[in-house]
């Protein structure tokens, strides 16, 4: 059988390639999926998928009428999914639930000193041979009062790295996490967590509940100079008014990963065209702003995770079995 995989980025072609050798055929795409590159899949039962596809309900109706029967997404993230129509549609679908929750801990803690530490601006000034240090002054983080905002997984990784600089550890979350209690972490709800903190990271999956998480009222009871970072969904936060907040002279850093109108954008070269996203581009204008394009999960641990647990799930789909990666299960023939 031929799997057709969209979304695949370079790095992970081959790895993808070599983990299915055995087992099957895969025809890897740089394209995403959607309405308009679902057409490619037809005569393909088995389709893999990147977090940026979109899944609503017209890209799941053409797959289905070209005779997929299985989508195996390569992420754990699953919002861009219409499970529903999936459903009544006889698609059997799967994610990774998990992989290296240090890939992402780590690199929002990238994210978080390199804006504290101004390493960007640094960086650009030393290759022009402009060696000042006016402007790039930052802030020890020992000391720091750390809210972490979800706890599970990769919140607790992210909790345990900051547990190391020597910080208070405040977290928000439905449930307490045993291992960040031991941490010395206390919880507390996200208002007193987002007005005390004076850095403040997303660890939340991006839910009907959480849209807009960080919203305005959320970003007016942050102190002035907190650092703000979101490695998560980009969706948890509204943008627009973080973009306001920043205008207004508030927040002494931002780290964004992620962005919530990413899809289109982030893993395509817009370099010579420009974007026409006046928000994005507004946001990046800003000198205490740093945008990287989704690439917090990018390591080759975790990519062979993402990998090897996709493998599985098509093997579970062809053997009719259900797992924690299973979202729809296959349908009863």
């Amino acid at each position: 059988m031929e799997i057709l995989a969209y979304g695949v980025q370079a790095d992970e072609r081959p790895l993808l390639q070599q983990a299915f050798a055995t087992r099957h055929q895969v025809r890897c795409l740089d394209v995403f999926l959607n309405a308009d590159t679902a057409p490619l899949a037809a005569g393909h039962e088995v389709i893999s998928t990147s977090v940026n596809a979109q899944l609503d309900a017209a890209t799941l109706r053409i797959l289905a009428s070209g005779g997929t029967r299985m989508v195996a997404q390569r992420s754990t993230g699953f919002n861009n999914i219409d499970l529903d129509v999936a459903a009544d549609l006889g698609l059997t679908v799967s994610r990774v639930f998990t992989y290296s929750p240090y890939s992402v801990a780590e690199f929002a803690w990238t994210l978080a000193l390199a804006v504290n530490r101004r390493v960007i601006r640094a960086a650009h000034r030393t290759r022009e041979f402009d060696f000042r240090l006016d402007g790039l002054m930052g802030r020890d983080v020992h000391g720091m009062t750390v809210g972490v905002v979800g706890t599970g997984r990769i919140g607790a990784c992210f909790a345990r790295i900051a547990q190391g600089f020597g910080v208070t550890l405040l977290g928000w979350d439905i449930v307490e996490n045993p291992a960040c209690l031991d941490l010395g972490m206390t919880y507390t709800d996200l208002d007193w967590l987002l007005a005390e903190s004076d850095l403040v990271s997303l660890h939340v999956p991006l839910l009907a509940e959480t849209q807009h998480l960080i919203d305005r009222a959320a970003l007016a009871r942050m102190k002035d100079d907190a650092i703000l970072i979101n490695s998560s969904r980009g969706g948890l936060l509204d943008t627009a008014a973080l973009v306001d907040s920043l205008r207004a002279g508030r927040l002494s850093g931002v780290g964004l990963d992620v962005y919530e109108e990413e899809t289109g954008l982030f893993y395509f070269d817009r370099s010579l065209g420009g974007i026409a996203d006046d928000t994005l581009a507004r946001l990046m204008t800003f000198p205490n702003v740093l945008v990287t394009s989704h690439q917090a999960y990018f390591t080759s641990t975790a990519v062979h995770q993402i990998v090897d647990a996709t493998v599985r799930n098509v093997d579970d789909y062809l053997a009719g079995r259900t797992s924690e990666n299973t979202l729809v299960p296959r349908a009863a023939t």
